[in-house]
């Protein structure tokens, strides 16, 4: 059963609904049935810290340098 994002044609209200088959949601603020389904931001369940650490830096590495964006030492040869 998947989870959906939608947004209301006529109040623009965001919303997600669990959707079993064909359904067609209507909008829980409005009630009305013209909604439009929208992109979800995926979420895979790991940690901010873990993210962040395997984020790239700017150089394209993970080199972490504790001083900051802009320090990494083979950005600014």
């Amino acid at each position: 059963m998947p989870l959906y994002e939608y947004v209301c044609e006529q109040c623009s209200n965001q919303f997600e609904e669990l959707i079993f088959g064909d359904a067609t949601p209507s909008c829980p603020s409005c009630k009305a049935t013209g909604v439009r389904r929208i992109m979800s931001v995926v979420s895979v369940g790991r940690s901010t810290e873990q993210t962040r650490a395997e984020m790239p830096g700017p150089c394209g590495t993970t080199c972490g340098d504790p001083r900051g964006p802009g320090a990494c030492p083979l950005v600014n040869r």
